[in-house]
């Protein structure tokens, strides 16, 4: 017998609808409803342990630079760009099971790979770009993960399960970082197991921890993890036979999918991955250039900065589920564009006080900071210590010359503003996605969605790299200012469009 609130619930989801006389047409069961929500718990922590990023380090290959750095960072979201596809194929016409077991599979394998990174006498660089890349690959599942999701839940339920998920996703983005500071009391050189040439310090020890975690969630997922399926109103689909449960998607399928408004909505989920993309990659040279900081300053403070704005999307993920039930997922999508411009706006640069200035004399050694206005007189003063590193905006920027300073008042508040918008964005994203799809396999079309992502955070970093290196902050983001601004004008022309399948073709109301 079901309790009441699982009866009440029941109801508000199955309306009016349920004299259809259809085959599986029937009332959910409450070990049908433990089960499938067992399953889509199972897949948030899936989601969870996807998001935990292995420790990039170059000290073990002496021949790796900075730019190398960066090619390996590059790699985990190509890897995830090529996967996303082939595992969300593989999910339309297989259990699901399959790809989620093997691209786990992968990621515990990458993640053996770079604890054994050292022991190679050469190219050990490579390696590391091997295993990032395929961590990187195995994290292809998450299209997987959101595509199970969306049909494992009804309308009502699929904003909420959708920002679950994102939550469970930028935990994992928080908790990362927390992991490996805790294994830095472990130090460099740790401890060796001879006999399986097995060093265990601060740079293995959380990707070992992320290979164990890995296998514990294959366990779960042979022992706990099944199929669901039910429509937009809740009702069970047959998902005891995978293949019969495809046919009767199809049938109940009356209409085809909106291609512009999935195409609109790839487009849309870019520019907001593009946006916090490029937004992280600034950073630390902003920061550094405007206020002089140091790169250990700049590596702390940031680092500071980027989990406080995990803790409120956190917060925002939880404040959407209300919101959008007030006011529905496109004004939320919209609002949220809105505040991520405002947070762009509000960081172009005003007034006349001007940064702190890294000079260099004919020698090539660096002389005092100076601020635009000490520019003569700081060509006079005696020198500090010389062993000191240089901070400030570097005279090799031209702009750095007649660009005004960030406030760190206005820092701050475009950190809040964009650090708000985000997260809405994001699992408004997801949300209206999956409902414009309708009941069909998502497999595919969430794969084309992640690639979407995973390519905005690969071209993110190059376009602010360069825009900012050589025109300054006020080309830099004048221009995302007007990226954001097409974003919305898109989203304007296809407001309309964006609707759930079903809601589009009659079956139920929104």
């Amino acid at each position: 017998m079901a309790s009441p609130g699982v009866e009440a619930e029941r109801e508000a989801l199955l309306g009016d609808h349920t004299s259809r006389s259809r085959e599986w047409d029937i009332i959910e069961t409450q070990e049908h409803y433990k089960s499938r929500w067992r399953s889509i718990r199972i897949l948030y922590l899936t989601m969870f342990l996807s998001s935990l990023r292995m420790y990039v380090s170059l000290q073990i290959d002496q021949t790796a630079d900075a730019r190398f750095l960066g090619w390996i960072i590059a790699s985990f979201s190509l890897g995830q760009m090529v996967a996303s596809p082939i595992f969300g194929l593989w999910s339309n016409y297989r259990p699901r099971r399959e790809p989620l077991i093997i691209s786990i599979f992968i990621s515990v394998a990458a993640n053996c790979l770079y604890a054994y990174v050292h022991v190679p006498a050469s190219h050990n660089k490579y390696y590391m770009l091997i295993a990032r890349g395929l961590v990187g690959f195995g994290a292809g599942n998450v299209a997987v993960v959101r595509s199970y999701v969306a049909g494992a839940t009804s309308l009502q339920e699929r904003t909420s399960s959708m920002a679950n998920t994102s939550t469970c996703q930028a935990l994992g983005f928080i908790l990362g970082p927390v992991f490996q500071t805790c294994f830095a009391l472990i130090g460099d050189k740790g401890v060796t197991w001879d006999v399986i040439k097995l060093q265990i310090n601060m740079y293995t020890a959380p990707v070992l921890l992320g290979a164990f975690l890995g296998v514990l969630n294959i366990v779960l997922i042979l022992a706990a993890f099944r199929e669901h399926r039910v429509d937009d109103s809740g009702r069970p689909c047959n998902s005891i036979n995978f293949e019969a449960a495809n046919t009767d998607e199809v049938q109940i399928s009356q209409g085809s999918i909106d291609q512009i408004a999935v195409v609109s909505t790839n487009v849309l989920f870019f520019v907001v991955l593009f946006i916090f993309a490029l937004f992280e990659t600034i950073l630390t040279p902003l920061t550094m250039d405007m206020y002089a900081w140091t790169q250990e300053q700049a590596v702390l403070y940031n680092g500071i900065i980027l989990a406080g704005l995990g803790v409120e999307a956190v917060v925002v993920f939880l404040g959407v589920k209300l919101l959008s039930k007030m006011i529905g997922e496109r004004a939320v999508l919209l609002g949220g564009l809105l505040v991520i411009w405002a947070g762009f706006f509000i960081l172009l640069p005003w007034g006349n006080q001007f940064p702190k200035i890294q000079w260099k004399d004919l020698h090539n050694n660096s002389i005092p900071n100076a601020t635009f206005g000490e520019i003569i007189i700081g060509l006079w003063k005696s020198p500090r210590d010389q062993n000191e590193l240089p901070t400030g905006c570097p005279i090799e920027q031209a702009w750095c010359l007649y660009t005004p300073v960030i406030h760190m008042a206005q820092f701050f508040t475009s950190v809040v503003f964009i650090g708000m918008g985000y997260p809405a964005c994001n699992v408004m994203s997801y949300t209206l996605y999956s409902k414009i799809l309708g009941p069909k396999p998502q497999g595919v079309y969430m794969g084309w969605l992640t690639a979407s992502g995973s390519g905005a955070r690969i071209l993110g970093p190059v376009f602010i790299s360069h825009v900012y290196s050589y025109l300054g902050p006020r080309w830099a983001f004048g221009l995302v200012c007007g990226i954001v601004l097409l974003a919305i004008a898109l989203l304007g022309v296809v407001y309309k469009r964006l609707v759930a399948f079903s809601v589009r073709y009659g079956g139920i109301q929104e």
